[in-house]
């Protein structure tokens, strides 16, 4: 049975999704299908806190499927623009991972994480795979990850 650690971008599944389907990724189906036949070794669902009711139910929610949740607080700047951003914690994440696991899933669409996913199977020889929005996954990362599996009907809420 193979390892497996997961990784979820929340915010760029949740917005891609909503663009693309407008409708919710299904975080109960990417389990089952992601884990299936093979042991968890990691599993994180990275998030914004925006100290919303809402938001925390969700984040139990992904709790009790069995992610552990980690949280960066929302920063508004004075000049209106927006700071909340994982991708170098998820980046250090994976590359801990890489070292005890078989493969690494990404779940995002994000091309900045194409070198991480080439770096860990260079290093560390890791299957990666990737969950994204077709019209939305940069094109860097379908080609870095071994393989991509795209957002369909069978993730969608």
């Amino acid at each position: 049975m193979k390892k497996v650690s997961l990784f979820v971008d929340v915010q760029n599944i949740y917005y891609t999704t909503r663009h693309s389907f407008s409708r919710n990724f299904d975080y109960n189906r990417f389990w089952a299908k992601a884990t299936h036949n093979r042991q968890v070794v990691h599993a994180y669902a990275y998030a914004i806190d925006r100290g919303d009711p809402k938001q925390a139910q969700f984040q139990n929610i992904l709790r009790a499927i069995g992610f552990e949740v980690k949280l960066k607080p929302y920063i508004q700047r004075k000049d209106g623009s927006a700071k909340g951003d994982w991708d170098v914690g998820i980046t250090l994440d994976v590359m801990e991972a890489a070292a005890e696991t078989d493969v690494i899933v990404l779940a995002s669409g994000d091309g900045d994480f194409d070198m991480l996913l080439q770096r860990a199977t260079q290093r560390h020889g890791v299957e990666t795979e990737v969950y994204g929005a077709q019209l939305l996954t940069a094109s860097s990362l379908i080609k870095a990850a071994t393989r991509y599996i795209p957002i369909t009907e069978d993730l969608l809420l």
